[in-house]
């Protein structure tokens, strides 16, 4: 009886190596996976989101002053338009008016 207890004993022994063979194999494998796509991804033109954020705040600033020079410009288009004269007429009262003259 003694010797079938020493066979379990060993067969025990061994899963147990086994177990722990073939879980530090997955650990092994998945760390070479996980560096392979890390190289892998590395090697492309990925932005942080650090730097993702900056880019996208600095695009909303840029439209919010574009927004507000718009404004402006309209804001002085419409001071200047009403004393705006047309160019193709000439006031009465200049020299040479009705003259015919070029």
């Amino acid at each position: 009886m003694q010797s079938d207890n020493r066979l379990f004993d060993d067969f025990a022994k061994f899963v147990n190596g086994a177990a722990g063979t073939i879980a530090g194999m997955a650990r092994e494998g998945e760390a070479a996976a996980r560096e392979r796509a890390k190289t892998f991804l590395g090697g492309m033109d990925f932005v942080s989101r650090d730097e993702f954020e900056v880019v996208k705040a600095m695009a909303v600033a840029a439209r919010d002053e574009a927004d507000a020079l718009r404004a402006r410009l309209d804001a002085l288009d419409g001071k200047v338009a009403p004393a705006a004269q047309p160019l193709d007429r000439e006031p009465a009262d200049s020299p040479g008016a009705g003259e015919g003259a070029l």
